[in-house]
């Protein structure tokens, strides 16, 4: 029996709504929340992400701003930008596109950035925050792999569930959710031994390691929940007949664009799996309505009720 599809799409239409309607409850106290996007230079994947963030913005009624600095901008002069977005009140969110160019020093500027606006929940406060169990900002992919769960009424609590990929932006602060979600966690990277027999005990398997169709049937425990983070560029052919080899529609796509995208679970774990995470459509759709989600909480966590995480200014 098919697995059944996880809807991203559905599940991020859901939350946008929710958040479209808290905003226009905050208007209504005289409160929008304001979401900074920091661009510099122009790298043509980075202008889409941003395009996508700021139209979502304007969707669901919170003020967005885009600063987009010369590529050749220094450490020092995005540090006074950052600086003041920090100090400015209407803006609640701070989100600084990555990957900054060769000469920024991409860590310093990520640590300048007031951990109350901290929209990606990169800074060590809120990783710190979310390893206390206290009201922070949790990264956007990680929270928003929960919300499928939880939306799809898929149990967390004493579950045994395996992450594969050990990333500070989705590995780890994922692991750390579904810990607090009471499930049973394991951590997986490139040196852990004899990964698929690991990823068999899984109740709920996450695949976060960045290579395409890597997670194959023999990696999946039948009746398992099986959630893709990845999105991997195919452009060569002996690999897309790896992984899509008499899947009519992906071949007109693929012979159309010359590429296509798959995660880092291969399609032929649908066959095992108990319910599955499509790519595209899956998890992707719900990295941006975590954005939103995030810039209303950090609204709220700073204006709403006069809490504050800052240890700045």
């Amino acid at each position: 029996m098919a697995a059944t599809i996880l809807d991203g799409n559905k599940i991020s239409a859901q939350i946008r709504a929710e958040v479209a309607s808290e905003v226009k409850t905050m208007a209504d106290a005289g409160i929008r929340p304001g979401l900074a996007v920091v661009l510099v230079g122009h790298d043509p994947a980075s202008e889409i992400y941003v395009r996508g963030k700021v139209k979502s913005c304007e969707e669901v009624g919170i003020y967005s701003e885009k600063h987009t600095p010369a590529e050749t901008i220094s450490t020092e002069e995005l540090l006074e930008l950052v600086t003041g977005l920090n100090l400015r009140d209407d803006i609640d969110g701070i989100l600084v596109q990555l990957p900054l160019p060769p000469q920024v020093d991409s860590k310093k500027i990520l640590m300048a950035v007031d951990p109350a606006k901290d929209v990606d929940g990169f800074h060590p406060i809120n990783v710190g925050m979310l390893s206390t169990q206290l009201p922070g900002l949790v990264p956007c992919t990680p929270s928003g792999v929960i919300e499928i769960l939880k939306r799809s009424n898929i149990s967390i609590s004493g579950q045994e569930a395996v992450v594969v990929g050990r990333s500070d932006i989705v590995g780890k602060p994922v692991a750390m959710l579904l810990i607090n979600g009471n499930a049973t966690v394991t951590i997986c990277h490139s040196k852990t031994h004899d990964l698929p027999s690991v990823c068999r005990r899984a109740d709920i398997l996450i695949a976060a390691i960045g290579r395409a169709g890597m997670i194959t049937r023999d990696y999946v425990k039948a009746g398992a929940t099986v959630i893709d983070v990845g999105q991997n560029k195919v452009t060569d052919r002996s690999e897309f007949e790896r992984l899509f080899a008499g899947n009519a529609k992906r071949e007109e796509a693929f012979n159309a664009k010359g590429f296509t995208l798959v995660g880092d679970v291969h399609p032929e774990v649908a066959q095992v799996a108990g319910a599955i995470t499509p790519v595209p459509g899956g998890v992707g759709p719900l990295t941006i309505a975590m954005l939103m989600s995030n810039t209303v909480r950090a609204a709220r966590l700073r204006r709403g009720s006069g809490a504050r995480l800052s240890l700045a200014c």
